[in-house]
């Protein structure tokens, strides 16, 4: 029940109320502490700018790269082979945004990938044809995803310990199934249909831009989205407001799961076999595409506007490297900086009064 002020400044429950020039004081505080002071936190505390951000990033990282390797960088073929490459691994990232945000993470999509492209191209399993290949790698990866979240929610497991055994599990059932051999999809009406290019569009980019509207829509336009922040801002309140935290932590990881069986069919279909070095360092590139897209590694806020703009911009920076002839070492030390520069920045984002 509110308060009631007289004229004299008691309140109704007998106590002395504060001047009102007090309380002016005390709002203008409260205030100041919720706006940023300065231009650079201002900027980091508006999800467009912040956005613009990447993509001006993303066009000086172009620059470079036409400055350092011409015409080699600018070609038509070269960008549809960066975007060919940044599609699978972009599916994977969509699922992993959902499972950070919620305040997650997973280290197993690699192995789940490979697991998923192995069991898909088995003879058996390619006896049942192309929709039997797609069947059974969506099956396999959503499987894995549950197993994974219900050992999070229901074990009570932490995630990172949680996903690091399947991580190991499942990439070592990849090589008992393959039996550390190449398995070679026969299919050729399977390989002809995602090699194709619609209107100049590989097939493999078209369904990575779905998945992208499709998760910007559950996540920005749905219950769903909602309660994923929910869970990730704050698990507790999350509970008591009468959210399923468990049910829900569940879904995510299944979804991520159904992320990683989709992008074992994009990836058989782009290398025209299933193997268990398939997805290797997925997590890696998958975690830090997200991280430099602006989700917060603890949970409760990110985009995937933002994931599509990291993946885009890592798998430009990879496309330079390769052009430079750089080694894969140095290849992996750049992407270790990257993401601390990344994180560094997000603690600073974090801090900001007001980011949302």
């Amino acid at each position: 029940m509110n308060e009631q002020v007289s004229s004299t400044g008691t309140t109704s429950t007998g106590t002395t109320a504060p001047p009102a020039q007090e309380q002016k004081r005390v709002e203008r505080a409260a205030a100041s502490t919720a706006t940023p002071t300065s231009r650079l936190d201002r900027v980091l505390a508006n999800p467009a700018a912040r956005n613009l951000g990447l993509v001006a990033v993303l066009l000086l990282i172009c620059v470079i790269g036409v400055v350092e390797s011409g015409s080699s960088f600018a070609s038509q073929s070269n960008v549809l082979t960066i975007l060919r490459l940044a599609s699978t691994i972009g599916v994977v990232s969509v699922g992993m945004t959902f499972v950070i945000i919620g305040g997650g993470i997973d280290l197993s999509v690699g192995a789940i990938v490979a697991l998923s492209s192995v069991w898909a191209t088995t003879v058996a399993t390619q006896d049942f044809g192309p929709f039997g290949i797609i069947f059974t790698a969506l099956v396999v990866g959503t499987a894995c995803g549950l197993v994974n979240g219900v050992v999070v929610a229901y074990g009570r497991v932490v995630p990172f310990i949680a996903t690091l055994a399947m991580l190991a599990s499942a990439r070592g059932l990849a090589e008992k199934i393959s039996d550390l051999q190449t398995q070679r999809v026969t299919h050729t009406g399977f390989i002809r249909f995602f090699r194709a290019e619609p209107a100049g569009i590989p097939v493999l980019v078209l369904m990575f831009a779905a998945t992208a509207v499709l998760g910007w829509l559950l996540l920005n336009r749905t219950t769903f989205g909602r309660r994923t922040f929910a869970i990730g801002g704050n698990a507790e309140a999350a509970r008591l407001a009468g959210i399923d935290v468990r049910r829900h932590t569940v879904a995510l990881f299944a979804l991520l799961g159904l992320c990683c069986g989709i992008a074992a069919v994009m990836i058989i279909a782009r290398t025209t076999v299933g193997t268990s070095s398939h997805g290797n360092l997925y997590e890696l590139d998958s975690i830090a595409a997200v991280v430099i897209g602006g989700t917060l590694l603890s949970g409760g806020r990110g985009s995937i506007v933002g994931t599509v703009l990291g993946v885009v911009i890592f798998s430009t920076l990879n496309n330079i490297f390769t052009l430079q002839n750089l080694d894969t070492s140095d290849q992996a030390v750049a992407k270790g900086l990257i993401i601390v520069a990344a994180v560094l920045l997000q603690q600073r984002v974090a801090r900001v009064p007001g980011t949302s």
